[in-house]
C-alpha cells in the first residue's frame, strides 16, 4: 500500500512515536490509573497525529492549518496529563527522560510545519 502524504511528514512520525511510547507506558498501569489518567493521556497523544493526518486530507490550506493548531492543543493536553501522571507517581524518571525529548522536539516541529502550510502572506 502506498504511503499517504501525512505519513511522509517527520512531524507526523514524531507524533506517532510519542503516541506509541505513551501507549506502551499506560498499558502497564493498574485499572484505576489506566481508566482515568491513562485514557486521557492516550487519547490526547493519539490526537496529535490524527489531527495532522486529518488536516492533510482536508484539501485546503486553511483547513490544514486549523487541524495543525488543534494538534498543538492536543500536544499541550498531553503535556498536562504527563505532568499529572508524574505527580501521581505513575511515571518513572526513566520514562520521563524518554518522553521529554520527543515532546520538546514535537512542539517546534508543529510550529514549523504550521508556518510551512499555504501562502506565506497569511
Amino acid at each position: 500500500m502506498a504511503r499517504s502524504e501525512f505519513e511522509n511528514l517527520q512531524v507526523y512520525r514524531l507524533a506517532e512515536e510519542l503516541a506509541d511510547e505513551v501507549w506502551n507506558i499506560v498499558i502497564g498501569w493498574d485499572g484505576f490509573a489506566k481508566n482515568t489518567v491513562g485514557e486521557q493521556l492516550v487519547d490526547s497523544a493519539d490526537s496529535i497525529g490524527a489531527n495532522i493526518a486529518e488536516g492533510c486530507g482536508r484539501g485546503s490550506y486553511q483547513d490544514n492549518r486549523r487541524f495543525v493548531k488543534i494538534a498543538r492543543g492536543s500536544l499541550q493536553e498531553t503535556q498536562h496529563w504527563l505532568r499529572r501522571a508524574f505527580n501521581r507517581k505513575l511515571l518513572t524518571n526513566e520514562q520521563v527522560n524518554k518522553l521529554k525529548p520527543i515532546v520538546d522536539e514535537l512542539a517546534p516541529r508543529l510550529n514549523a510545519y504550521l508556518k510551512s502550510i499555504g501562502p506565506k502572506d497569511d
